[in-house]
């Protein structure tokens, strides 16, 4: 449930368990998850959701891809927040997974949840955590996170001197290198099925191409591109439904604008994938 420290607002970290006992059990149609498609978090849920085929068993909330609040809060979440912990001091950010019976949040914690949708509601989807894989899957995330995402974000400071920018852009193409050569061997990270270790990929491929690249010059973005197995890979997933049609391209670069205040550099024009080609019209109007 929440827990509270005198530096910070009330964190959710409550977990789906196996029965009655446990307060939170899985029960059909009973909990709601609440997604920006915008945001990496909540991209990872969104299609380990579709992989699952929860569309029936967990219903989705779309959010707006900027947040509305400071601090990067949505108004819409503002009424779970304020019910799962009076006065809630923080922002109402995504992802959440609510308690319709309640009314309150569940959690906010991306990993949980992720080992939640997998592990209590499954479906009849690929095993995305596989006995015996989750160290394997970890390391993959942790490569994902601190090789790429991390690295990728201190190569584009625009305030970085030249030697700390290149050691950043060698620890990522390091990371990819790693990656490309998992990629020459399998069909997937692991081996010959998908994992929670491709979802986690895919999405950083995508923040990679869509977020990270605007701030690298044009030599890096081509040092980047120069991985034709990773990146043959990040296409064939975006043509899957469950990968592509959860892009929202308009949405990452309007999130990303409206927080970031760097200087955009040469690699900007340099896109690796056409993710467009992949991505569902988001501004077609919808009937009713």
């Amino acid at each position: 449930m929440s827990t509270t420290s005198p530096a910070a607002p009330p964190s959710f970290r409550g977990r789906i368990g196996c029965d009655a006992r446990s307060g939170h059990y899985a029960v059909p149609r009973r909990y709601r998850l609440h997604l920006s498609l915008s945001c990496p978090h909540c991209l990872l849920i969104a299609v380990t959701h579709s992989l699952l085929g929860l569309d029936d068993v967990l219903p989705l909330t779309l959010l707006p891809a900027v947040p509305d609040e400071p601090g990067g809060g949505h108004g819409a979440l503002r009424p779970l927040y304020e019910a799962s912990a009076h006065r809630y001091p923080g922002a109402a950010t995504a992802p959440v997974l609510s308690d319709d019976w309640t009314g309150r949040i569940v959690s906010t914690h991306a990993p949980d949840i992720l080992r939640d949708l997998t592990r209590r509601f499954g479906g009849d989807g690929p095993e995305l955590y596989p006995p015996g894989a989750e160290a394997e899957i970890e390391a993959v995330e942790r490569l994902c996170e601190q090789g790429v995402n991390e690295a990728a974000q201190r190569a584009g400071q625009p305030d970085t001197d030249d030697t700390a920018r290149d050691t950043a852009l060698g620890v990522l193409l390091r990371a990819l290198d790693s990656l490309e050569r998992r990629l020459t061997r399998h069909e997937y990270v692991l081996g010959d099925e998908p994992t929670a270790a491709d979802v986690r990929l895919w999405v950083t491929l995508v923040q990679l191409d869509t977020v990270h690249r605007w701030h690298l010059d044009a030599a890096a973005v081509h040092h980047v591109a120069d991985r034709p197995h990773l990146w043959a890979y990040a296409r064939r997933l975006a043509a899957r439904p469950a990968f592509g049609r959860h892009l929202d391209l308009d949405g990452i670069a309007r999130r990303h604008h409206a927080h970031c205040r760097g200087l955009e550099a040469a690699g900007a024009a340099v896109q690796i994938v056409d993710w467009a080609a992949y991505a569902p019209d988001r501004t077609a109007v919808r009937p009713g």
